[in-house]
Parts: structure tokens; C-alpha cells; sequence
């Protein structure tokens, strides 16, 4: 039995009638919905130390821009260092950084909303198994083999986005931030964020940069589709250009430096995403090539 007739029997063996498609549906929602349960209520519990582990590249911006004093300057190596770890930080006068809430329940919904960000993450492998799963007997030999690969890219290009985020992003548009204070006069302006508004900030970039950062992975896809070519992506590149800057300016906080920090990594996966549809079109061609 040749390839093509072998892959045909193994779906005409896998079909089922439709009560049966609906009870495995219902069977892996199920599992999706327990998994995210299970996922909410351990991210809750720890919701603090998670919250204060987001808030460090703030406490490391404060630290760095008290160090620095008015008007001073600081190097963004050192930042990013610091955030990680490498480089020592340098210590304050020893006032922790201070953000509010409002409502009397804003803290609580803000732990909520951050133990159901969490659970998605953290579920994530189950909820990308059980859809895999379900689809997987409609889809022919080959088919179910270029699907796996991609559940293993598209977190790790997503952590990816997100490691950008903590170690580059944050600090950067807290300091920007802080350096807009106003102090030592009549008036003062100082930076004191809400629970829910630095979340809400944390929670945005990371969703910007971990979904654009699947770039290579949608256009990998694609040219596998045969839906796009490298050819017709590298003469588009002026227009990603200006594409790119406008996702750029539409996600990321209304500052210059934020919108070339999105900027400037696009860029770069946009031209490996040419190269890895290049990649897939040499292979194509050269199993056509290929004696039958």
C-alpha cells in the first residue's frame, strides 16, 4: 500500500460518527476546563510572591534611578543586569517601592486576574495537548508530524517574548516613568501606580510581544500552506516595515523607546521568517525532485 493510500485508510479508520466527535469534545473541554481550575486556584494562593516577582523590574529601575540622582543618566546594560541578577543593584535609602489600590476589593480582583493569567500559562501544555488530540485523527501521517513541532515553538517563542519583557521592557518604561517626576518645589508629581494599573501594564506586554513573537511560527505555517513564498515576503519587506511600526506604536506604552524595543525584534523575526519559508520551499523541492 502506497503512502497517500496508507494515510486515507488511517482517517477512514479514525472517523467516527458525530455523537462520538461531541462526546470526545465534551471529554477533552473537560480536562481543559480542570486543568485551568487547578491552575487558577495554585496561582492564587501564590498570587503575592508572583505579584512581587513582577514588580522587581520596578524596584530595580527605582533603585537605579535614585542611584543616579536628578538630571543623571544610566547605562541600559546595567539595567538589564541588574534586573537579572548579574550586576549588583545599587541600594536606596531603604523605602520600598509603594503602589496603591483604591477600592477596597481592587487587590483581590487584581490576584484573580493574575492567578487566571497564570493558570493559562502555566496550563498551557495540557490545554495545547488536548486540542492536538482531538484534531490529530483527521489529519493525515505528515500532517500530524509538522503539527507537533510547532506546540514546542509557539510557547517557546511566546517565553521568549516574555523574558524580553521582564528583563528589557519593564525596567526601561518604569525609569522612563520615574524620570517624568516633578520634586523639590511648590509642586510635586510623584509616581505612585495602582495595583491593578501596573498588572494591567505587565499583563499587556506581555501578551504584545509574546503573540508578535509568533511571527516566524504564523509564517511558518503559512509557507507550509503554500500560502505565502519567501520571494513574495522579502519583496514586501518595506511594507512590514511600516507594518511592523505601526503594531509597534498600537501595543506597546505611547513612548519612543518602547515602540523600538517591539520594533527591532520584529524586524529580526520577520526576516527569519523568510529564511525558515526558504527552508521549506528547498525541502519541497527537493522531494518533488526525489524519485517516486
Amino acid at each position: 500500500m502506497s503512502g497517500p493510500e496508507r494515510d486515507e485508510a488511517d482517517i477512514e479508520a479514525s472517523r467516527a460518527p458525530l455523537m462520538d466527535h461531541l462526546i470526545e469534545l465534551r471529554t477533552r473541554l473537560m480536562i481543559c476546563v480542570a486543568a485551568f481550575v487547578v491552575g487558577f486556584v495554585g496561582c492564587f494562593i501564590v498570587a503575592d510572591p508572583i505579584y512581587v516577582f513582577l514588580v522587581q523590574p520596578f524596584v530595580v529601575a527605582a533603585q537605579f534611578h535614585e542611584a543616579a540622582g536628578p538630571g543623571g543618566s544610566v547605562s541600559p546594560f546595567d539595567l538589564i543586569l541588574g534586573t537579572a541578577g548579574l550586576v549588583p543593584v545599587p541600594r536606596g535609602d531603604g523605602e520600598t517601592v509603594n503602589l496603591i489600590f483604591t477600592a477596597p476589593l481592587e487587590f483581590l480582583i487584581t490576584k484573580m486576574k493574575l492567578a487566571a493569567f497564570g493558570a493559562v500559562v502555566v496550563t498551557f501544555p495540557v490545554l495545547a495537548w488536548q486540542l492536538y488530540r482531538f484534531v490529530a485523527p483527521g489529519l493525515y501521517r505528515n500532517e500530524r508530524g509538522a503539527f507537533l513541532p510547532f506546540l514546542i515553538a509557539a510557547p517557546a517563542m511566546f517565553l521568549t517574548g516574555a523574558a524580553m519583557v521582564y528583563y528589557v521592557m519593564l525596567p526601561f518604561v518604569m525609569l522612563f516613568s520615574l524620570g517624568q517626576q516633578i520634586s523639590g518645589g511648590v509642586v510635586t508629581a510623584e509616581l505612585l501606580p495602582r495595583v491593578s494599573d501596573y498588572l494591567n501594564l505587565v499583563m499587556a506586554l506581555l501578551l504584545a510581544f509574546g503573540l508578535c513573537f509568533q511571527l516566524p511560527v504564523v509564517m511558518t505555517l503559512l509557507g507550509m500552506a503554500g500560502m505565502v513564498s519567501s520571494r513574495a515576503l522579502a519583496s514586501g519587506r518595506k511594507y512590514a516595515v511600516v507594518a511592523i511600526a505601526v503594531v509597534a506604536a498600537f501595543v506597546t506604552p505611547p513612548d519612543p523607546l518602547s515602540q523600538i524595543m517591539l520594533g527591532v525584534p520584529l524586524l529580526l523575526l520577520y526576516e527569519i521568517s523568510i529564511w525558515c519559508v526558504r527552508l521549506i520551499e528547498l525541502r519541497r523541492r527537493k522531494a518533488d525532485a526525489a524519485p517516486a
